[in-house]
């Protein structure tokens, strides 16, 4: 149980956007911009983001737009030096749970076919493949997994 007490979760504010856009270059080939999140905190009022915190830092990120009954995965990024100690899991079980909270009664996100990891955690979680984006990263022309899941079920851990 101590385990889990290392890392904690929280909204992302202003002061973090910088934080996030140093994850977002560590994490994909075509970040997006810091002011990217500085709209999505201060003009889109669907975008929620929150944080994991570990060694006092900002580890991970997830972002979901909620709009009325179904929520949209924006990104999420684990720290190079983070990962494989499920803290992607956690977060997204923790977004699951904050989607439901404003109403989503569903959920959907794009994974690179390539993603395994990601795809491998998406499965476990409920999701389930449900069509193709086609030339939907702009980095290397891949297409995208479209996924769904249900979130009428207790995800939360």
């Amino acid at each position: 149980m101590a385990e889990k007490d290392w890392l904690t979760f929280r909204f992302m504010t202003l002061d973090d956007v910088e934080a996030v856009g140093e994850l977002e270059r560590l994490a994909f080939p075509t970040p997006w911009p810091v002011d990217a999140f500085v709209n999505e905190l201060t003009i889109n009022q669907n975008a929620k983001y929150l944080l994991a915190i570990a060694d006092e830092k900002v580890v991970a990120y997830c972002g979901v737009w909620v709009i009325l009954d179904e929520a949209h995965i924006t990104n999420i990024a684990v720290h190079p030096d983070y990962r494989g100690r499920k803290i992607g899991e956690r977060l997204m079980r923790q977004i699951m749970g904050l989607a439901r909270l404003f109403g989503a009664e569903r959920m959907t996100l794009e994974v690179r076919p390539s993603n395994t990891t990601a795809r491998n955690l998406y499965g476990k979680l409920g999701f389930i493949a449900a069509g193709v984006r086609k030339g939907y990263y702009s980095d290397n022309n891949e297409d995208a997994i479209i996924m769904w899941v249900e979130l009428n079920e207790d995800e939360q851990e």
